[in-house]
């Protein structure tokens, strides 16, 4: 099936992970208040927020500024991602999962950069006073798709090791 075939096939899953960043960033946004928060298991909630800046609210008290700066760089990134998966053969499952997974992310949050100005985040980690960043699936997807990447390095390295 996927013998013969560019990476590009492998936009399926970045649209598919896309539609559901944003059905989950739209639900949240229309049933829940602003800072509302809905406890579901001990250590994770769900908690609306809006996120001026990136990764950790990196830049997001900068003053607007950083809203042009980080969709510069996310349709950037996207294009070049687009252009490597086109020149990837699609039986390179891990480097096209990967590429396919941050270009989700990366479209996810810059719609959000767009439309509202922020990117709306929900998903909250904790452990009693130790709080990790509310993120979403858009952020999910960067990350999994960078942890792939780093893996797809290491297999690389091993390889040339040879």
């Amino acid at each position: 099936m996927l013998k013969g075939r560019s990476g590009l096939i492998w936009l399926v899953l970045s649209i598919i992970l896309l539609a559901l960043d944003q059905i989950t960033k739209w639900v949240v946004s229309t049933e829940m208040s602003l800072y509302q928060t809905i406890d579901i298991l001990p250590v994770f909630n769900f908690t609306y927020v809006h996120n001026y800046g990136a990764a950790f609210s990196f830049l997001s008290e900068a003053g607007g500024w950083q809203k042009y700066f980080f969709s510069i760089i996310a349709v950037t990134i996207s294009v070049l991602l687009i252009y490597w998966l086109k020149k990837l053969p699609a039986t390179n499952k891990l480097l096209c999962s990967a590429y396919a997974l941050v270009l989700a992310g990366a479209i996810g949050n810059l719609i959000d950069r767009l439309v509202h100005g922020y990117v709306i985040d929900f998903l909250h980690v904790y452990y009693q006073q130790y709080d990790f960043p509310v993120f979403n699936i858009a952020d999910v997807a960067i990350s999994i798709g960078a942890a792939l990447l780093l893996l797809d390095a290491f297999f690389e390295q091993k390889e040339s090791d040879k």
